[in-house]
């Protein structure tokens, strides 16, 4: 392969609300590198639009940066994490593979071969985009631990409250509420096999909540949903907004719990046994699923970008997971 630099083009946040396509050259992989075509990307709203309204705590900027970002938050920053593309060049073995990686949006890149998961055969490169947000999903009930005849509340129906309840019908509930205040998620909740509820209406003793709302008044909800030594588990994060949380009344009586749960590493009751690659590898066969296709709400050019992620964080452009389309 000729050795002569190439031109990328990438997004940048340049600063809170102003994002722009920037070029620079590409240089030919080194052993055990591959060379990458994006064909497509996603979008995640919650962190993702954060990032681009300069809405990162300075506390934590070196915890949120994805894995290969370029810039420091605020910015001007290169973020993002969801990208499928074609191995142009690299190891024999990926090589004219269609491959997912944890990468910003970006046309052509460069990175470890070991950076790269295959996608497998049966799922589509635009469905693939999800496996960022299915493998936050995967994490989230390992550190649950769901069990048989549970009655369980996933609270927030976006991409991730929504990954959550397509796993979660998998298992032998005995009742899966997926709680939300907007009424026309109701269609794309049955489609991932659970019942639709208004905050008021939802039922409560629930064994398990997943709160997935990023809102004060959805944690207080779920912690109202619980039964007695409940647990809820923490999706949602908040970037630097400050949240009340509801400790008072039969909070201590009732023996709640609270739990985090966060992406960045393996959930502790399956870190011994499973590695991120593993945990990865797992998402992209469950979304061999085509429930999935429900979560992608619309489609982009790579070349309107700074267009489309300025409308996502401003609420213009409603979306679940919205994809942005590389040219041939």
């Amino acid at each position: 392969m000729d050795s002569a630099p190439q031109r990328a083009t990438a997004f940048w946040t340049t600063a809170p609300g102003l994002g722009e396509l920037r070029c620079c050259e590409l240089r030919a992989p080194a052993e055990g590198e591959a060379l990458v075509r994006t064909l497509h990307s996603g979008i995640s709203r919650g962190s993702e639009t954060l990032v681009y309204q300069g809405q990162v705590p300075a506390s934590v900027r070196d915890q949120m940066r994805a894995p290969f970002q370029d810039g420091d938050l605020p910015g001007p920053v290169k973020y993002g994490y969801l990208s499928v593309g074609l191995v142009e060049a690299g190891p024999p073995e990926l090589a004219g593979h269609t491959v997912f990686c944890l990468y910003p949006h970006q046309d052509r890149y460069v990175v470890p071969a070991q950076a790269l998961t295959p996608v497998p055969d049966g799922v589509p490169a635009r469905r693939a985009v999800l496996a960022g947000t299915v493998e936050t999903a995967v994490n989230a009930l390992w550190e649950a631990g769901p069990r048989l005849g549970d009655r369980i509340a996933v609270v927030g129906a976006g991409m991730v409250g929504l990954s959550v309840a397509a796993l979660l019908r998998r298992f032998p509930l005995e009742r899966l509420q997926l709680v939300d205040t907007d009424a026309s998620k109701e269609p794309i909740a049955k489609a991932m096999g659970a019942d639709f509820v208004s905050p008021a209406d939802a039922a409560g003793n629930c064994d398990l909540v997943i709160h997935c709302s990023a809102s004060g008044q959805g944690l207080a909800r779920g912690l109202e949903l619980l039964g007695g030594e409940g647990e809820l588990i923490e999706m949602s994060w908040y970037g630097d907004r400050q949240v009340q949380v509801p400790l008072g009344a039969a909070f201590h009586a009732r023996r709640l719990s609270i739990r985090a749960s966060q992406v960045g590493v393996v959930a502790q009751s399956r870190r011994a046994r499973r590695s991120t690659q593993d945990r990865l590898a797992l998402s992209l066969e469950l979304l061999k699923d085509p429930v999935f296709d429900r979560l992608l709400t619309g489609s982009s050019a790579f070349s309107q970008l700074p267009r489309t992620m300025e409308r996502l964080a401003s609420g213009a452009l409603p979306a679940l997971c919205h994809v942005i389309d590389y040219p041939d």
